[in-house]
């Protein structure tokens, strides 16, 4: 990782803790998908593949000030990365249209 020691050794234990945020929002999602209908189960593991690609890029880069500007705070960030995905919105705007029609 490139930085000062001291970025380093600080983004070091951010990205462990990022790490522990995808893990945990991916697990929120796997559990998700077990009781879902088909439909809605695949476009559930469509997200978690949407999720798995964000956290290959983001646990790639090698930036200490990366992960302490980004990353300090992780309050919903992960589920922001994923929400700002456009295939995220197409999936989230297929799903709504299929509860409408659903709904009819």
């Amino acid at each position: 990782m490139t930085g000062t020691a001291s970025q380093v050794e600080w983004a070091v234990l951010i990205k462990g803790r990022v790490a522990d945020e995808f893990d945990r929002v991916a697990k929120a999602f796997i559990d998700v998908a077990l009781k879902q209908s088909v439909e809605d189960r695949a476009d559930t593991e469509a997200i978690i593949s949407i999720l798995n690609e964000k956290r290959a890029a983001v646990m790639a880069i090698n930036q200490a000030g990366y992960f302490i500007s980004t990353w300090q705070e992780l309050s919903g960030k992960v589920r922001e990365t994923i929400a700002a995905d456009p295939r995220y919105q197409e999936i989230k705007a297929h799903r709504e249209r299929r509860r409408r029609q659903t709904a009819s």
